[in-house]
């Protein structure tokens, strides 16, 4: 995962781009920790695929690998690049605010 935070926005927001991988962060939010083959279990998508979009998560770093018993992986929920993106959301929206606040009372004058 980079640095900086506008680089990790960028990931964040191409992870979240994909319905599919939106399901599978959902799940894991409201289930906990889970390996590919329970999130195949409970999703409508093949386990292969989502294998595919577990390692775009993990580039992202919105999941973490663990190792789990018998050679089996868990995957875990990341906060901080999800936090990242959002302070960068709050940023642009902060930056709008003034500029349409502006362009609102001017029209209804």
């Amino acid at each position: 995962m980079p640095d900086d935070a506008e680089a990790v926005a960028e990931q964040v927001f191409a992870a979240l781009a994909d319905p599919s991988r939106r399901a599978l962060l959902a799940s894991l939010a409201t289930q906990g920790p889970s390996t590919a083959t329970d999130l195949a279990t409970r999703l409508p998508i093949s386990r292969q695929a989502i294998a595919k979009h577990l390692g775009l998560l993990a580039d992202a770093g919105l999941v973490t690998a663990e190792p789990g018993e018998r050679r089996r992986v868990r995957y875990r929920l990341r906060s901080a690049p999800m936090q990242v993106a959002q302070q960068f959301l709050a940023a642009l929206a902060r930056d709008w605010d003034g500029p349409l606040a502006a362009l609102k009372n001017h029209l209804e004058n």
